[in-house]
């Protein structure tokens, strides 16, 4: 067997060998990039569902509060720009922008102790403080699922493969904004009086 034929041998099998590789990794990039996809899917289904719940909840306070036009325009901007949001990263900023405004509303609350007894009120605020929650959860799946995502694409020699096929790293990682790790904590309880002072004794004279 020539030298020649040899060499061609073994660049086939090197070929074939980095061919293998990168429909391996690309099968993997696909399967993880889908994962992120889905679980993305399930945070949107979750921010559609408060931003459904928040005109009743809007409504119902204008009922006590109607000077409060500040607050209410601003919850509308930011429900209108995570609606129309197009991109991930696009609905996370809105997102943040929404809780700062959700934040201010139910500090409003606490000055209108009518608000806070009112049946209507109590339900929705029950139902968004779930939907909180809910979001909670699946933004800590889809985050995992990105990180999962990012950490195969910037392996060697994942990365070159990567490249080829079109893969990039995705950042639009879902952090909890400054507004929603500080949530206004409402207490419904009525004010309790403080004690009064007992009465001094007059002096003797």
């Amino acid at each position: 067997m020539s030298k020649v034929l040899i060499v061609v041998i073994v660049l086939a099998l090197i070929a074939l060998l980095v061919f293998g590789q990168y429909v391996g990794v690309r099968n993997t990039l696909v399967t993880k990039n889908e994962a992120v996809k889905a679980s993305w899917s399930q945070v949107d289904i979750v921010l559609q569902r408060r931003a459904d719940l928040i005109p009743n909840l809007v409504e119902t306070v204008k009922g006590y509060a109607q000077q409060e036009v500040t607050v209410f325009g601003d919850i509308a901007k930011a429900r209108s720009a995570l609606l129309s949001a197009q991109t991930p990263s696009a609905k996370i900023a809105a997102n943040g922008q929404l809780d700062g405004a959700l934040g201010r509303l139910l500090l409003i609350v606490e000055n209108y102790p009518q608000l806070k007894s009112n049946e209507n009120f109590l339900r929705l605020q029950d139902e968004l403080a779930g939907t909180e929650n809910r979001i909670a959860v699946e933004r800590k799946r889809y985050n995992d699922a990105l990180q999962d995502y990012n950490t195969y694409i910037q392996k060697l020699p994942n990365n070159i493969y990567a490249g080829w096929a079109g893969f990039k790293p995705n950042e639009a990682y879902f952090a909890a904004s400054e507004g929603s790790r500080e949530v206004p904590k409402v207490n419904f309880a009525a004010p309790v009086p403080a004690p009064q002072a007992a009465p001094q004794p007059a002096p003797a004279k």
